[in-house]
This record gives C-alpha cells, structure tokens and sequence, in this order.
C-alpha cells in the first residue's frame, strides 16, 4: 500500500545496492573500520555469526570432524611448492616482510632495514599448505585415516572491490580439511561435507540453494572437483554461499601427505577442503531483508523475542516491568526449534514505540510490546516481522493476545517464521530461473530485457576444456555473466550445448553474480 510508511529511506526496487548499505546500518549489523576491505561486526551482526558458528560446529562435529586451530603466518614457500595453488592466490596475498618498525626522524614509523623477514609470511589466505604440514606429521598409518579437522578462523584476501560481508579483505569462516586412503572415501567427504552445507543454509538460515558442481575455470585452485552451493539473492544475482572440493593427492604430493598401507606400500592420501564464511550473513541480508530492514530467521536470531514495556514514569511502571519479567521467564522456560526461546526484555531508556522500530530494522523475529492496559488486560501486543503491516490501513498488524496464549503459541509462531521466510525465498527463485532457452542469441535478449531482475537461466551444456572453456567463458564474461554451477538434482541433458553446438551432456546455470 502507498500509505505505508517504511523504515528505510532506500527501497530495494529503487537501489539495490544502497539499499543492501542502508541495510546493514539501520540494523546495527557493522561498521568501517578505517582499513579498506576491514569491518567491525557489531554485537547484533555478530550475535547472528555466533548463532551461524553454533548450529554449523554442531552439524560438523556430528560428522566426527575435530576442531583445531593453525597459524595465522604461512610460510610463503608452502605456497611456492603447490604451483596451481600459489597462481590462485598470489594477486590477493598480503605479506609480512620485516618484524619491527623504529622511528623515521620525523615522529612516524617505518619498517627497521635491519629487520628483513629471511623468508617472508603470507597472512593466511586459506590453509591446505600449512595444515598439510600438519597432516604429514600426523599421519603415518592407515591406521590414522580418516584425519578430519576443521578450524575456525579469519582469512585476509586483498580484494579491490569490496562489500560487507559478501567481499572483504577479511573475513571469517570455519575451513575443513580431511585425508582418506581411498579416491571414494575423499569424494565421500566432499560430497558430505556439500549436503551439511545445504541442509544449514536451507534448516538454519531459511536460505534456498541449488547444489551442485563447479566448472572446470572455477574450481578452487589445486582441486580436482569443486562443488558449491549457490542462492538466489531479491535482485536475481547469485551468491556462493558455501564450496566443497575434492583436492585429489595434488596437496598430499606437495606437501608429503602420505600413510603405510595394510601392504606396508607408502601411499600417498586423497584430501578435501570446505567451507563457509560471513558472506552468509549477506545472503541472509539480501535474500530476506525488506523496505522496513533486515528479518532474521528464528534459528539464527540472537534474541527471538523482544519484550519492550511501555514505561510512562509513574509509579504503575515497577508492576508493568514486572508483568514482562514474569513474561520473559515463561517464555525462556518454552523450547521452539529444538532449543530453549531466546528472549530480552529490553529496558533500555526510550521510548517503547523507537524502541520498536529499532528492533524491526534489525529483524527480530517477534516483538511484544506491553504497556498498562495490556497488563490490566492479561494481555500483550505482538508484532511478527514477517507481517509487519496491516494492508487494509498501512499501520502495524498489532495482534493482542492473552499473555498465557502467546506463551503457548510461541514455538509455533517461530517454527512459522522459519518456514515462511523460507517458503518465500525458494518460491521466488523458482520462479526466477528460466528454462527451454537454446541458443547464445536467447541468453543475450534475457539478460538485456527491460526488468531489472532477469534471475538465472539453466542450459545445455557440452562441457568444453581448454581452449573451447577459455572461449566460452569470455564469452559470458563480456555479458558479466557466470556459470554457477550443474545442478546435482537437474534433468538429464536432451540436446545440444548452447555454446558449442556439440550434444550436451549435462545442464549448468548461468547467472550474474556477487
């Protein structure tokens, strides 16, 4: 309706972009932090990365990997011996050279000559060299197979262009590396490592995804196999939320990886990489965010509930906060997707109404607004994010409830929530991703069409190499166009590649991307 009243000043029709900035202010999410590429998470943002960490370890230590953590510094001749590797990363490396600074005369600072680094440290970038080192030392036997850690970290990547969350210097994320015997037992656990990812992002987050293999230019450097998950954001670009790859005995060769077989033959292991990062908290952003702020999924909010008291300065003010202390305790008491509901009676100064408004920006996914009539009534006001207005009057779809009611009803709101953020994601990107289309000329007119959200489009695809690969990739580059990936779920390949004019033998999804 015309009539209503956002909290936001940029609406996401109008500037994506500005809006996604917009965004991450209004609710509190992070700041600059006076570094290009660097940010401060703030606690609410990173309240929503604690809660991502939590129901991710759980699902990996599930799985029997160990947490460990290595070194911030890399060596850079570990990257030196794994030439795909190294050619990767090289133009995103930052490097330490020297290990103190004196002073310059003129009350600055600068790098001591005298303090030159004999070889120089690269600031972890990713960590299959040095965990390599880790994985030679440990392993001996195939008794000691499968080794499966996984660390949480930050990771620095110079990048040129950056964005919160979705492409900074620095970043954090979990990194799992395995080493198996066998060729089977490493696509095993790349493949297993793929569907965790899948079921978080789709259980957790409320993020629908798309799984499946990456090409042959977009694998990770040094994989063999490189399979992703990838998510339609609101503006019909795709968002790689999460890659698995198989590394095949490439890093066991370079870095000594190997183990004596029941034979007593020295053989070398097979080995995997996977993870996720706070990219996903963009995707979250950009896929459930709306012209009032972010909306948070209720298995990734930090606080569920928001109890705000309509305090008036009277002396009635002890009882109503009172009334939601009583609220916020049976609230907690009550478990809602699988865990205890995480509730804050906030009694911060202001006024309950700007209060609100603060938390609809940050997206809490319920919030209670009690005042003294409501506690004369036995009742509380309740806004849910996902409805946050009444169309027939452009105001908030208020709904009073019995305070007994609401708590009873409260795991069923939330697990509604969850459902429906979800619901309207995968609906929207169904509708979004188009099929049938057969030929480069079709590809071009669909991404050059008058709307601004074309969405993806699937095609045949013959799986070119080399040459062919390195041409059809221009090709989609000079439309800012990318191949995303080959759905793992897709139906079998019927007719011609769209690029090669050779029988197809598999669908990919070509996309613009973050």
């Amino acid at each position: 309706m015309s009539n209503i009243r956002h909290a936001l000043t940029t609406k996401r029709e109008d500037d994506f972009a500005k809006w996604y900035q917009e965004v991450i202010s209004a609710a509190d999410l992070a700041e600059e932090s006076g570094v290009r590429g660097c940010m401060v998470i703030k606690p609410w943002g990173f309240g929503i990365w604690e809660r991502v960490q939590r129901l991710m370890d759980d699902r990996i230590k599930a799985a029997g990997v160990q947490n460990a953590y290595f070194p911030l510094f890399i060596p850079l001749a570990n990257f030196e011996r794994e030439a795909d590797h190294v050619e990767g990363f090289a133009k995103e490396m930052a490097v330490v050279t020297h290990h103190r600074l004196i002073a310059d005369g003129t009350g600055g600072l600068i790098p001591d000559p005298e303090a030159k680094l004999e070889e120089p440290l690269v600031v972890r970038p990713t960590s299959e060299t040095i965990i390599g080192d880790a994985m030679a030392r440990w392993v001996q036997s195939w008794r000691d197979l499968p080794l499966m850690l996984n660390q949480w970290a930050n990771v620095v990547r110079w990048e040129m262009r950056t964005r919160m969350f979705l492409r900074t210097s620095e970043f954090l994320w979990q990194e799992g590396h395995t080493a198996h015997a066998t060729r089977e037992e490493a696509l095993e656990e790349t493949h297993r490592a793929l569907e965790m990812y899948r079921a978080c992002a789709e259980e957790d987050l409320a993020l629908p995804v798309i799984a499946g293999e990456k090409p042959e230019n977009e694998r990770f450097p040094g994989a063999l196999e490189t399979w992703s998950i990838e998510a339609m954001m609101q503006d019909g670009k795709a968002l790689q939320a999460g890659t698995s790859h198989y590394l095949g005995t490439n890093f066991a060769h370079a870095a000594g990886i190997q183990y004596q077989d029941r034979e007593g033959t020295q053989t070398l292991c097979h080995t995997t990489s996977w993870g996720v990062s706070t990219r996903m908290i963009g995707g979250v952003i950009m896929t459930h965010g709306d012209d009032d702020g972010l909306r948070v999924p209720p298995r990734i909010a930090p606080y569920q509930i928001i109890i705000l008291p309509m305090l008036r300065d009277k002396p009635e003010d002890e009882t109503v906060l009172a009334y939601c202390e009583n609220l916020r305790v049976k609230l907690a008491a009550v478990s809602a997707l699988g865990e205890p509901i995480r509730v804050l009676h906030d009694k911060t100064p202001g006024k309950a109404s700007a209060k609100r408004w603060d938390w609809v920006r940050k997206g809490a996914p319920v919030i209670v607004e009690v005042g003294p009539r409501d506690m004369e009534n036995g009742k509380v006001a309740v806004l849910r994010r996902d409805a946050l207005w009444n169309l027939d009057n452009g105001k908030p779809a208020m709904d009073f409830v019995a305070l007994d009611d609401f708590v009873a009803e409260a795991a069923a709101t939330l697990a509604a929530i969850q459902t429906g953020l979800f619901s309207e994601a995968a609906e929207r990107r169904d509708a979004n991703i188009t099929r049938g289309i057969t030929d480069w000329e079709a590809i071009t007119a669909h991404f050059k069409q008058g709307g601004k959200y074309p969405g993806w489009v699937e095609v045949q695809w013959s799986k070119p190499t080399g040459d062919a690969l390195a041409k059809v990739v221009e090709q989609l580059k000079a439309m800012q166009l990318t191949i995303r990936n080959v759905p793992r779920e897709a139906e079998p390949a019927t007719g011609a590649c769209i690029f090669t004019g050779a029988p197809a033998v598999e669908r990919i999804l070509v996309a613009r991307a973050y």
